[in-house]
């Protein structure tokens, strides 16, 4: 019995301390469990055989020198690695199990079908190996894992295969780059029981953002069935994001993003005699078009995410699984992520595109970066020997065999898979840029085409026709210095809003709504209140398509401008971020789904219907209902109390307060639970009735693009009159300078949005002696405007 205990651990039983004898994936089971079950996280029971047990196979099959000279004759260029890696495979398989070590596991399984109530309990059955886990290697797939596994006969069997796959090709080679010693690996067998997810659904969550490193999100990725598709990447899955540090507030609904997933198929348990334990069947389009999560259960996952995190100490890597028959929610495997926990602010750099071909694939991007080179389509793992190094490998989705010539890729293109699937997780620990998720990579690229595959956008990847004009440019975020005016960012892409949370700036100074409105939105808010008045059939179809799963169509409006703009808010949560509400001329308006019926056509739309004017007007006041309706759910729902509102193009005091009257029935009133409203100081009335707006408002940004147009009567878009667009001239420097006197005798900040400190360094100096709160800038200037900042605060003096 004593014996048995050596062979055989029961999960709750292990802690992390236990690596060596049982790996790192059955350790971190025992640590869940151990440690986290009385803080609420549900983890399925079961137990491990240790790495005694499996030198126990070893020696009792005198495997020892069958590995050892396997893998001397395959460095010595006597057996290829093929041939090696099967020989040993067939050694383990052909392998008599000693008869403690088979007693033992078949008595844990027995005890665990007591446990479970069942006669014979389905388990899943992972290996672990000694080295796997650890902070340095994430061994992602590297052995094998059998699921739907029923019967002591065929949990004995399936053991005895684990013990093989640690000498696949794939972890061969694996162990060897990772310079570990294959004699010196042991596996560990995991024995868990099964969680019916082929009646639910599973998937995998990290406790960072997989692409940029930001570490205040938990991304959640769901599919139906079991989870293997997920972490193999054979179906695009849901995507969730959750913002970690308002989960504590049981008030708050955090949830910055949600996106459906095609979904296409589902894992489930194969019938009994099919010779298989698990298959794959299409989904149906009722769960194609659905969620395979709901929002308390998104939220109950990453407060679980945010629990083990906390336990560890570092961020996470977790599988999850959602039992279909009882609608439970189970932990079945955490481990530390591997790739981006690990990447400093060292090799921080930004990618500038100058010009690019035609858009021939898109998906979504993994990295970073951007690359060039030519296509080479490999659609079957038998023919990865026509792989040409350097090339942007393309292929319908990778497992762990593609490991070796994913090494030799430029980059990386699948038409199948999500951020958490093999070809994302190799390519993030490879650090090539990848797009996932195409849909149709293989069939629009072919063999020997030059194109630029481009990471560096945003959440959607771009591969364009040629090699795209782009510059890489480094940045070391230690060499920005600090500054007393605070340097903030200007943002309108949520996409993108994460790529610069690294940045050392003071918060968000411009997010322009109409950005989010057009292209995460698409539709003007006035087609959704009134759709069933639409007279454009073209557009109403268009309409639906856009917002089926939502009853209310406005709601669909409200929900995805709330969920755009929080991610901008998260990117900087708790420094503040000033939302401009909508900006579009008419015409631009009038280009938003079903815009056409609802604008007028002006002869010049940028000083005409626009800004503050709309707010009130019959026109579009029940648009601007749903804008404020946003911004109330950005703040009060999901908890994002750093968004300040702005309102462009005020034109006076009378127009100011008639747009905060109708905030305030729009349930935004300023002052009420620390909402600040900051005004567009953008046309000369603003200047000079300075201290009338200052009363109305709690600060001012000033435009400097429309102020100098209206200040000089220039028209900006005029190629005639570019020489004479001018943000220096002493008449706009007058406004800039009075608007700060003024505003800062009542007590209002100011500051400026605009490229003009960027390209002039003596403009940052005149700002900074007129005393300015605050610059705000794009991200790829940010480092120039603060050393320009610096430079001017320090021959200003103290």
């Amino acid at each position: 019995m004593a014996e048995a205990t050596v062979l055989v651990e029961w999960f709750e039983d292990l802690r992390r301390g236990d690596v060596p004898r049982v790996g790192g994936k059955n350790a971190s089971l025992g640590e869940l469990i151990g440690a986290l079950a009385p803080r609420g996280v549900q983890v399925p029971p079961g137990f491990a055989t240790t790495a005694d047990a499996y030198w126990r196979f070893v020696e009792h099959n005198g495997l020892r020198d069958v590995v050892s000279g396997a893998l001397a004759k395959h460095e010595a260029g006597r057996l290829s690695l093929a041939e090696a890696g099967r020989h040993i495979r067939r050694a383990f398989l052909a392998g008599d199990w000693p008869d403690d070590l088979a007693s033992a596991i078949r008595a844990a399984y027995a005890e665990l079908s007591r446990r479970a109530g069942a006669g014979e309990v389905d388990v899943a059955v992972r290996s672990s190996a000694t080295a796997e886990d650890l902070p340095d290697a994430s061994f992602a797939g590297q052995q094998e894992s059998f699921l739907n596994i029923r019967g002591a006969d065929a949990l004995i069997d399936a053991c005895r295969r684990c013990y093989a796959s640690l000498f696949t090709d794939r972890a061969i080679s694996y162990r060897r780059a990772k310079g570990f010693d294959s004699l010196k690996v042991a596996l560990s067998i995991g024995v868990q029981r099964m969680v019916r997810s082929d009646l639910g659904g599973s998937g995998v969550m990290f406790t960072i953002d997989t692409e940029t490193g930001f570490d205040k999100v938990v991304l959640i990725n769901a599919a139906w069935g079991l989870g293997e598709n997920v972490v193999q990447g054979t179906v695009d899955p849901d995507e969730y994001q959750v913002f970690k540090p308002l989960l504590a507030d049981p008030a708050l609904v955090p949830i910055v993003e949600k996106r459906i997933g095609a979904k296409a198929q589902k894992m489930i348990y194969a019938a009994e005699g099919d010779g298989r334990t698990t298959r794959n069947v299409p989904t149906s389009r009722a769960e194609r078009e659905d969620y395979v999560l709901g929002d308390d259960e998104i939220l109950a996952l990453a407060r679980w995410a945010g629990t083990i995190e906390q336990h560890y100490g570092l961020p996470m890597d977790v599988e999850w699984a959602k039992d279909g028959a009882t609608g439970e929610l189970f932990v079945v495997q955490a481990r530390p992520e591997t790739v981006q926990s690990r990447r400093g602010s060292e090799g921080f750099a930004t990618y500038r595109i100058r010009s690019k071909g035609r858009t021939l694939a898109t998906g979504l991007s993994i990295g970073d970066a951007v690359v060039a080179g030519r296509v080479c389509v490999i659609e079957d793992a038998g023919d990865i020997g026509r792989f040409v190094d350097g090339a942007v490998l393309v292929t319908r989705t990778t497992d762990p065999d593609w490991v070796p010539i994913m090494k030799r890729a430029a980059a990386i293109v699948t038409d199948h898979g999500g951020r958490t699937s093999h070809a994302a997780i190799v390519s993030r620990e490879l650090g090539l840029p990848a797009i996932v998720g195409t849909g149709d990579a293989t069939r629009v690229l072919h063999g020997e085409q030059e194109v630029t595959v481009s990471c560096a956008e945003g959440d959607q990847g771009f591969v364009y026709d040629g090699r795209a004009d782009y510059e890489r440019v480094p940045l070391d975020l230690g060499d920005i210095p600090a500054t007393r005016t605070k340097v903030m960012l200007n943002l309108a892409n949520p996409a993108a809003a994460y790529r610069w949370w690294r940045l050392p700036a003071d918060g968000v100074g411009l997010a322009r709504m109409e950005f989010v409105v057009a292209n995460l939105v698409k539709v003007h808010p006035m087609a959704l209140v009134r759709f069933d008045g639409l007279r454009d059939e073209t557009a109403r179809q268009a309409i639906a398509d856009l917002t089926a799963g939502y009853d209310d169509k406005t709601e669909y409006f409200v929900d995805r401008l709330a969920r755009g703009l929080a991610r901008i808010a998260a990117a900087r949560f708790p420094d503040p971020v000033i939302v401009r509400m909508s900006d579009f001329k008419t015409n631009e308006y009038a280009n938003l789904l079903g815009g056409a019926e609802f604008e007028p056509k002006e002869e010049n739309p940028m000083i005409g219907f626009r800004g503050a004017s709309r707010y009130y007007s019959p026109r579009y006041r029940e648009g601007f209902a749903l804008e404020c309706r946003a911004i109330r759910r950005l703040r009060e729902a999901m908890g994002f109390t750093n968004v300040v509102v702005m309102i462009p193009f005020c034109r006076s005091a009378k127009e100011a307060d008639r747009v905060l009257e109708v905030m305030a029935e729009n349930g935004l009133r300023r002052g009420q639970n620390g909402l600040e409203v900051y005004v567009m100081c953008e046309i000369p009335s603003n200047v000079i009735l300075a201290e009338a707006f200052a009363r109305r408002f709690d600060g001012f940004s000033i435009g400097s693009n429309d102020l100098t147009q209206l200040t000089l009567g220039v028209d900006r878009d005029s190629a005639e009159l570019a020489e004479l667009f001018d943000e220096q001239d002493e008449a706009v420097k007058w406004m800039i300078r009075n608007v700060i006197v003024e505003a800062h005798k009542a007590g209002a900040k100011v500051g400026l949005c605009g490229q003009a400190p960027s390209d002039h360094p003596a403009f940052a100096e005149f700002l900074v002696e007129c005393g300015i709160d605050s610059i705000s800038v794009s991200p790829d200037s940010f480092a120039a405007v603060k050393q320009r900042v610096a430079a001017a605060e320090t021959a200003a003096g103290p």
